[in-house]
């Protein structure tokens, strides 16, 4: 196995590794809010739990208070009902109304606060009835007296019904807050019991959150240990590999600079080359000059114009080229433009001829620059020549466009005289043949037009003009 795969596979074990302590700690703390819920909702139950041990003290005192208190109006009810029956004092009888409607009063209510337990509500029917048994016989004894018949109702609590009644009516009412008290007890106690295991739970899960807590806080600390040790390897390694980046860049720095003399020398050769070439050939082309003016013969010195304006042009392409930072190619625009005023300054019989430029920036390889200078210059120079005899003024606009198919296309256009006759320019002569034979190069050929308006136009398509592109994409 290579390096590459034992590193590969030493960061896929690392990288579990983090997923796996990432995962512990989300469980650590989801186990950590679980025991604390667990605890909020034991607090809440336990707080209920204590509630309802209140509720049931409060509701169990106010039905120990009532089942007294109506053992006490009975009791009163009986004294004042003996008292009368044994005195006739007519004071009895008031104190023995007051708790008749005792009486009456308290079992109402101890029916209303059982009326919620079927047990406690039977057994409060129970009594009721009893009760009513003792009002109606208290009630009966105390009408006979009234009625002047005392001895009738003596005889009737001589019997022992009323006394026994009574008896039994406070066994039943002790009996019951007896009960009452059992069941408080009992509720008191499951309370209890309850209370206790909440306390329990509570405590435990509290516990239990505090140990997780302190658990994922040591952890924590750990990995904070761990980071701030792994933080300051990175920097050390930082510092390293800054200097390393540093000497890379001095080393960079003076590698460009190197480059980049080496670029202006070589750009200063070839600007220099290009200049001697230029200077030669217009060295060659003053020669020709002074051949013609001590030639005596018009063919001769046809023929001399003629090889004269074509090595100027040829020199004026090599002087004004001017290669980009590839030193393999050349903007057109900006070539054309020179190559057009070094024509316009050195054709003599031009000063009535203006010459205009329109030039898409299109890139071209160095050879083919110069090529197409000469084709400008053949072109302009048969126009300078041809177009505008005696001195007339006029104009001769160079154009490079691309056409819809992108095809970068030159014309050359002249509102001159025009051609007479049929033959158009083209079908003979030195000059057609230079400029077919330069248009050949770059796959295309010249084509002659007549204007509505006079004058000529000749376009030449360059499908094949090397590096032709825009700037975007040079």
């Amino acid at each position: 196995m290579n390096m590459v795969g034992i590193a590969s596979g030493l960061g896929n074990q690392e990288q579990g590794t983090v997923v796996k302590r990432h995962l512990g700690q989300r469980l650590v703390v989801f186990v950590s809010l679980a025991l604390v819920m667990l605890a909020a909702v034991a607090a809440l139950v336990l707080v209920r739990g204590i509630d309802r041990q209140i509720s049931d003290v409060i509701h169990t005192h106010e039905v120990r208070n009532h089942a007294r208190e109506l053992t006490i109006a009975l009791s009163e009810a009986e004294s004042a009902q003996r008292g009368y029956l044994l005195t006739q004092d007519q004071s009895y009888l008031e104190p023995y109304q007051g708790a008749a409607a005792a009486i009456e009063m308290r079992l109402l209510s101890l029916t209303a606060l059982t009326s919620g337990d079927a047990e406690q509500a039977a057994r409060v029917r129970s009594i009721s009835s009893e009760i009513v048994t003792k009002t109606a016989e208290m009630a009966r004894t105390v009408a006979l007296v009234q009625e002047q018949r005392g001895a009738e109702a003596r005889v009737l609590i001589e019997t022992g019904m009323g006394e026994r009644l009574m008896d039994n009516l406070r066994l039943a009412l002790e009996q019951f807050i007896g009960e009452e008290n059992q069941k408080l007890f009992d509720r008191n106690r499951e309370i209890d019991q309850s209370r206790r295991l909440l306390v329990g739970a509570i405590i435990t899960a509290l516990a239990g959150a505090v140990l997780l807590a302190y658990m994922l806080i040591s952890r924590t600390q750990r990995q904070v240990s761990a980071l701030a040790e792994s933080k300051d390897r990175l920097l050390t390694e930082n510092e390293v590999l800054e200097a390393h980046v540093l000497d890379r860049t001095h080393a960079l720095q003076e590698a460009r600079e190197h480059a980049e003399r080496e670029r202006q020398r070589v750009e200063a050769l070839l600007q220099d080359a290009n200049h001697r070439i230029g200077n030669s050939l217009a060295t060659v082309s003053s020669l020709l000059g002074l051949q013609l003016l001590r030639s005596k013969s018009d063919e001769v010195r046809a023929a001399l114009e003629a090889a004269r304006s074509r090595v100027h042009a040829i020199a004026s392409a090599h002087r004004r080229l001017r290669l980009g930072g590839d030193f393999e190619t050349a903007s057109a625009d900006e070539f054309l433009d020179a190559v057009l005023e070094d024509i316009a300054a050195t054709a003599g019989d031009s000063k009535n001829i203006r010459l205009a430029g329109d030039f898409d920036p299109i890139v071209v390889g160095a050879r083919d620059a110069t090529t197409l200078g000469i084709l400008v210059g053949e072109l302009v120079t048969n126009a300078v020549k041809h177009a505008f005899p005696g001195g007339r003024n006029g104009t001769i606009t160079v154009t490079l466009k691309r056409d819809e198919a992108g095809v970068p296309t030159l014309r050359v256009l002249d509102d001159g005289v025009g051609i007479s006759g049929e033959h158009l320019p083209g079908e003979g002569g030195l000059g057609s043949v230079i400029v077919r034979q330069l248009a050949t190069q770059f796959g295309g050929e010249p084509h002659y037009e007549r204007r509505s308006g006079g004058g000529l136009s000749v376009s030449v398509s360059l499908p094949g003009i090397e590096g032709a592109r825009s700037p975007e994409g040079h």
